[in-house]
């Protein structure tokens, strides 16, 4: 049974309270056009900015964060998510650059689940296995969108319905994600999804992050910290065997801040099956704070800018990936080339194959029912 897992307490309260003493004049947004996809679609951008000069920037193809601007130690602002300047890198992409993903984020297992026993298939796009909702997922869709305005925080929703058979899902379902910053230089992630037939669904962000820059090298001297005792380790397809694994005396373990880099060559078959070739980070790690979100979930800094991105999520599961199969000879935002480990995604989700796995929270949603969850990003710089 799906639940709302958002709790007003810790965090939670904290933020509530905030507009107590906002600088709501700091807070504007704007939007504009964004260029039309192939069919002559049109695409809006729509750009927020908090009073110390942060800027997020959203865009109505997959509801992408296109661009997420932040201040280094010296006051220094650079994008440190990578995109596209344009609607096409996106439309051709296959990278999930910023994208909203759904219905299911993550691999299913042969792309297929049961549900009240009939089998569903979802068209396949990683090897054996379906990968964030199959090859048009929530990612290659035009979302509505609507500005929002709070007394604290600025942000635009954005709307997209599933129809009942899309990808092979069952059910129309109606989705909304708010994104919206703050004068804390807190950047929420908000999701909603309604259904009117039973479904599964595991929504999350797949923005990649170099807290030096986007495109500015690799991000193996960034220390990284997941609050995470466990993990769910997977076979060579990329799909959880079921267990949940102790990160202790493994290249998992990021209980301590870790420099990415530090064991990522390891010579350890789960480094292997993520990256065959030299390694790599590509799995679930279970949260510690299990949906609590007012408890720290991901804590990474850059030492060298000093900028510092805390994760907060109401998710049981975060998916640390390193940017494995980014080779150079993607071009993004800037005509930067995106190099092997040039960044590293904390996508917040359920755990992978979900549906495919009886001892792993359920991913079922019904109809009457109301998919919530909430991810915060918080930015600083020491």
């Amino acid at each position: 049974m799906r639940q709302s897992r958002f709790l007003l307490t810790g965090l939670g309260l904290s933020l509530a309270m905030a507009s107590l003493g906002a600088q709501a004049a700091g807070l504007s947004s704007e939007h504009k056009p964004f260029g039309k996809t192939n069919d002559g679609t049109a695409v809006e951008q729509y750009v927020l900015r908090n009073s110390h000069g942060v800027q997020a920037t959203v865009i109505t193809y997959g509801a992408v964060l296109q661009s997420l601007k932040v201040p280094d130690k010296h006051g220094q602002f650079a994008d440190v998510v990578l995109g596209f300047d344009d609607v096409q890198g996106y439309q051709a992409g296959t990278a999930f650059f910023g994208a909203t993903i759904g219905r299911f984020g993550n691999r299913l297992a042969k792309g297929s689940f049961e549900l009240d026993g009939k089998r569903y298939q979802v068209p396949l796009n990683d090897g054996p296995n379906s990968l964030h909702g199959g090859p048009q997922g929530f990612d290659k869709h035009v979302w509505k969108a609507q500005p929002v305005k709070q007394d604290d925080s600025v942000g635009v929703t954005l709307s997209y319905l599933s129809k009942d058979g899309e990808m092979g899902f069952p059910g129309n379902l109606k989705v909304d994600v708010t994104y919206s910053l703050n004068d804390k230089n807190e950047l929420h992630i908000d999701y909603k999804a309604t259904t009117d037939k039973p479904t599964v669904l595991n929504l999350t962000n797949h923005s990649y992050f170099n807290l030096a820059g986007a495109g500015k090298g690799d991000v193996l001297k960034q220390l990284a910290t997941l609050h995470a005792s466990h993990y769910t380790p997977v076979n060579s397809t990329l799909i959880p065997t079921g267990e949940l694994a102790t990160v202790a005396g493994t290249p998992m373990d990021f209980l301590k801040p870790t420099a990415i880099g530090q064991h990522i060559k390891d010579d350890h078959p789960q480094l292997k099956f993520a990256e065959p070739k030299q390694g790599g980070f590509d799995f679930n790690w279970v949260l510690d704070a299990k949906g609590d979100i007012g408890k720290l979930a991901a804590d990474v800094r850059d030492p060298q800018s000093g900028r510092r991105l805390q994760l907060y999520t109401s998710e049981p599961g975060v998916q640390f990936y390193t940017g494995n199969f980014l080779d150079g000879t993607i071009k993004g935002k800037g005509g930067k080339p995106y190099a092997h480990w040039s960044a590293f995604t904390l996508e917040t989700q359920h755990f992978p194959d979900g549906p495919n796995q009886p001892s792993f929270p359920s991913t079922r949603l019904d109809p009457g029912q109301t998919y919530t969850q909430n991810t915060v990003l918080k930015f600083s710089a020491d």
